[in-house]
Order: C-alpha cells, then structure tokens, then sequence
C-alpha cells in the first residue's frame, strides 16, 4: 500500500524577497533554504511549518509556469506537494487509476528531489506535485 505525507503547499510570488520579508514579519519564520532550479523556472524557498513546509515559488520569467500562472491567476496557491517513498510506484497507481499525468516520469526537483506532477483535472482543480525526498 502507498503512503502519502504532506510535504509542502506551494504558494507563487511575483517578488520572493517581499514574499520572505512578509512571512518573517507575520509569522517569526525564516526560510531553511532558496535556490534556483533553472529547469522548472523558478527561484524557490522552503519554509518550515510543523512537520511541513511552505514553499514560495517566483519565476525566472514570464514565459515559466510559474509566471503563466501568476499572470493568469495572480499570487496565491499553486500546488499541494505529496511525499511519496516510491514515485514510480505511486505515478503507476496513479495511471492504472485514470489519473491525468503532467509528468509521465520523475523529475529533478528542489532539494535533490525527484518529482512528478498530477494534472488539476484529477483532483479537485489542484495541481499535485509529487516528491520522493533523497534519502
């Protein structure tokens, strides 16, 4: 059987300085790391919440999903991030479920991660990303 934790909600920011100054200034939180994954378009920082994060996405660009999706949807939620032990095991549940796949295979993601995607249309209109952690 699949188990699947909460790892992170993603929020997307038009300015990921303003976004971090704000969330230290409302919450005490100070992000645990940033980094810049060029391949997904986005400068990314990791907040901790509980046994969970928060993470903050800014575009590289306008022409990321990232920035597509500020543009048509503005600041705010942009997915809800799954950890998975087995990604390959899960995104073959997934498949042999009718789910509608963004990624067909894993991914490299933030923190030496490998990630996949789920398509909004699956679940609830949210996007679900998700993250087999490196062990």
């Amino acid at each position: 059987m699949l188990t699947y934790n909460l790892d992170h909600i993603a929020l997307a920011v038009p300015d990921l300085d303003k976004a971090i100054a704000q969330y230290e200034n409302l919450f005490g939180g100070t992000p645990l790391y940033r980094e810049t994954i060029e391949s997904q378009g986005v400068e990314e920082a990791m907040l901790a919440v509980g046994g969970s994060y928060i993470q903050l996405l800014q575009p590289l660009g306008a022409d990321t999903p990232v920035g597509r999706f500020l543009e048509r949807s503005g600041e705010g939620l942009h997915h809800i991030a799954l950890a998975v032990t087995d990604i390959e095991k899960a995104l073959e549940h997934l498949r042999d479920e009718g789910a509608r796949l963004v990624d067909d295979t894993p991914r490299q993601g933030g923190r030496g991660s490998r990630i996949a995607f789920v398509h909004p249309h699956t679940f609830a209109g949210t996007l679900i990303e998700l993250v087999e952690l490196k062990t």
